[in-house]
């Protein structure tokens, strides 16, 4: 009798012990969702007056303009990882063309507050990156503990479910928009 309460105690712990952890692991991959929300909310943020800044110079450019903000309003009523990522990209596609004008504009590129704009979103472009590596770890830790066995055993019972990566569609994507339009001649 004695040795099946040890046997029944340890599966019972076991069950806990892997539990916890795919929760721990779960919650996680919240909280580092939440955390790319933010920078992306701040990164949004920033376009309408990225777009102010360049109307004042560039006021004639209309259809780039426009098409930032439509990428923005895009990424930002977007949902999920996928979704997102592919959002995030057309925008950054976008803002690339908005930068490229500065090279037309040279009055645009002396402007104090148009080159602020950029190094924040510079800023913020790489605490994104950083972001979705941590969140893209997190996920593979967690996607890795659903599948294993015997993990998965619990991970069934309880419902777990595999979560997606924040993957950008093209490795251009990737690459920060270029914001340093001083020194080249």
């Amino acid at each position: 009798m004695l040795p099946l309460l040890v046997v029944i105690a340890l599966v019972l712990i076991f069950f806990i012990v892997v539990y916890n952890g795919l929760v721990r692991l779960r919650v996680q991959c919240d909280n580092a969702w939440a955390d790319i929300e933010v920078q992306l909310k701040r990164r949004h943020d920033l376009v309408p007056n990225l777009v102010e800044t360049v109307k004042g110079y560039a006021g004639h450019e209309k259809s780039t303009l426009e098409g930032v903000v439509a990428a923005r309003n895009r990424a930002m009523s977007t949902e999920g990882p996928a979704a997102k990522a592919e959002a995030e990209g057309a925008l950054t596609a976008a803002l690339r063309q908005v930068f490229a004008l500065a090279e037309a504009y040279p009055q645009l590129r002396a402007v104090e507050s148009f080159n602020q704009l950029q190094q924040t979103l510079s800023q913020i472009e790489d605490t994104i990156q950083n972001a979705r590596r941590y969140y893209n770890a997190v996920v593979r830790d967690l996607n890795t503990k659903i599948a294993q066995f015997p993990s998965n055993i619990v991970a069934g019972m309880f419902s777990f479910k595999p979560r997606e990566f924040f993957e950008l569609a093209a490795p251009a994507e990737g690459e920060v928009p270029k914001v340093s339009f001083g020194g080249a001649t």
